[in-house]
């Protein structure tokens, strides 16, 4: 097939249709914020990230605010603990996911050493009969955390994620989908527990689909969580590498899934995802976590926003 032509987008038209994509084009309900209003906004988004920072509110919980107003926090939590509709993973970093994407990350589930890091890896590869112990304990005794688990803290002054060995066999283990996490507790400790435990049978009888078809479905995914985008920001969502992002790119695109555009203002190729709504305008006005999926990568921002920004 030929190179299809990219239509040109004014640059104010490309700004509403992501503030749409994410969900900011729409009224805020005007009754109590229930599991319905959650479980659409999520599907949505399709990525809420995590992070274990809390000075207003932990940061997935803002999201949902900045689209629908005041919410039971609890409601969000019920949909990723007791009715297992979303699940954690690595995604764009730590995030709540739909377990319908479940199945288009097990590539990456699978090639663990290949996608994880530091210690992490390590442990698998010099320990990894402790970390088969570390999965018998929680196959015979059921729901672990890290703190249940009686291993010294490493003295390392000044780093983030200061895990001690069996944290890290912990989060191995949850890279590579052997377990995850059936809920957290006030404290934000991950809970974890076998993953054919915690996600429902119908997320787990799903065919594990080839990787490329997997990436494809990711990008594809992204494209209507973003509305229009650069090659950079698709792949970003879900932090795939370049190459195999770039594949799905164009055959979402032969597929005309994915409709090239030239951003005015933007300085790089484009794409649209087709279903996108374009409105008019968007009267919108919302506090914003700085992990919101909004805003999370910075070059995005300053193309669409004109400023920029550092934490």
């Amino acid at each position: 097939m030929g190179t299809p032509v990219a239509d040109r987008l004014p640059a104010a038209l490309a700004r509403r249709i992501a503030l749409a994509a994410q969900g900011f084009a729409e009224p805020r309900p005007t009754g109590v914020v229930d599991g319905r209003h959650l479980r659409r906004l999520t599907s949505r988004l399709a990525v809420v990230q995590i992070d274990s920072v809390n000075v207003l509110s932990r940061s997935h919980y803002l999201p949902a605010f900045s689209r629908l107003g005041p919410y039971r926090r609890a409601a969000l939590d019920e949909l990723a603990g007791r009715r297992h509709e979303l699940f954690e993973y690595w995604a764009h970093e730590a995030s709540f996911l739909p377990v319908r994407l479940h199945p288009h990350l097990r590539w990456r589930m699978a090639a663990a050493e290949e996608h994880a890091w530091g210690s992490m890896v390590r442990i698998q590869q010099e320990r990894p009969g402790y970390v088969a112990e570390i999965l018998d304990r929680v196959r015979s005794d059921g729901p672990l955390k890290a703190s249940d688990l009686t291993e010294p803290r490493p003295d390392r002054p000044g780093s983030m994620w200061n895990w001690h060995a069996g944290k890290v066999a912990l989060e191995w283990l949850f890279y590579t989908g052997a377990i995850t996490t059936r809920g957290r507790t006030s404290a934000f400790e991950r809970v974890y527990d076998l993953t054919e435990r915690v996600l429902p049978a119908a997320v787990l009888q799903v065919p594990t689909p080839d990787p490329a078809d997997a990436v494809r479905e990711l990008v594809r995914t992204a494209a209507g969580a973003l509305g229009v985008a650069t090659e950079r920001d698709l792949r970003d969502y879900f932090r795939l590498r370049p190459a195999a992002a770039r594949s799905a790119i164009a055959e979402l695109a032969d597929a005309g899934q994915l409709l090239p555009v030239d951003v005015v203002g933007w300085g790089a190729p484009a794409w649209l995802d087709p279903a996108a709504r374009r409105p008019r305008w968007v009267r919108a006005r919302a506090l914003l976590s700085p992990f919101d999926s909004l805003v999370w990568e910075r070059p995005r921002v300053e193309r669409i926003f004109g400023f920029r920004y550092r934490l």
